[in-house]
């Protein structure tokens, strides 16, 4: 599945809902990684169909199956300094090639320049489900459950990056057993300036208590 986070394939997929103005109307269409990334093709897309009009806001959603890599960020920083009435949300399943100096300052830059980017949650995985596959009503429970702890493991990592602290989520694979192994190396610096309800919410992680 392209969004499962225990799966690092090297496709990529791009899910993506665009509002213009006021309009209650949202368009929905999906993409696939070609010789080029999702991220460019849906750029060349959105710019090669529409004669963008300054003067109506447009909202964009992203529900990719993996971050941008640092080349793609600024492809998307030029194409929003270019439209200041468009706005971006992300939410990735995956983090692409994170430990990677510059796809970290790829994804800051994003974030500095108004592009909001979040991992997705069960919440996500389910809209996703219920907007862009052909599921008859009623068979919710049929929809793939993906482990939240991941998604957690990758959000706490995504705040590493934000605060430009080291990686906290090691990521290896073994390749005889096709197993993908997360493990989490914490420094006293992700105890210092990851906020405390963050690193408890994966459940693996137990902060001293100071009794007074």
């Amino acid at each position: 599945m392209f969004f499962d986070p225990r799966e690092l394939r090297k496709e990529a997929c791009l899910l993506y809902e665009i509002k213009w103005g006021t309009s209650h109307k949202i368009w929905r269409n999906s993409s696939k990684s070609t010789t080029k990334h999702v991220e460019l093709n849906f750029i060349e897309k959105f710019t090669s169909e529409r004669r963008f009009c300054s003067s109506i806001s447009c909202s964009i959603i992203w529900f990719l199956s993996w971050s941008p890599c640092w080349e793609c960020s600024k492809a998307i920083r030029e194409f929003l300094s270019q439209r200041p009435g468009v706005t971006l949300v992300i939410y990735a399943a995956r983090l692409y090639w994170h430990m990677d100096q510059q796809n970290r300052q790829g994804l800051r830059d994003l974030i500095n320049c108004g592009v909001t980017i979040q991992i997705m949650r069960p919440s996500e995985h389910d809209h996703c489900w219920r907007n862009f596959v052909n599921y008859p009503p009623g068979k919710e429970a049929h929809w793939p459950r993906y482990p939240p702890l991941l998604m957690k493991l990758y959000a706490l990592e995504l705040h590493c990056i934000i605060l430009s602290l080291p990686s906290c989520l090691i990521i290896s694979r073994r390749c005889q057993k096709q197993l993908t192994l997360f493990r989490l190396t914490l420094q006293n610096c992700h105890y210092q300036r990851i906020p405390p309800h963050i690193l408890l919410c994966t459940g693996l992680i137990q902060l001293p208590v100071t009794w007074r």
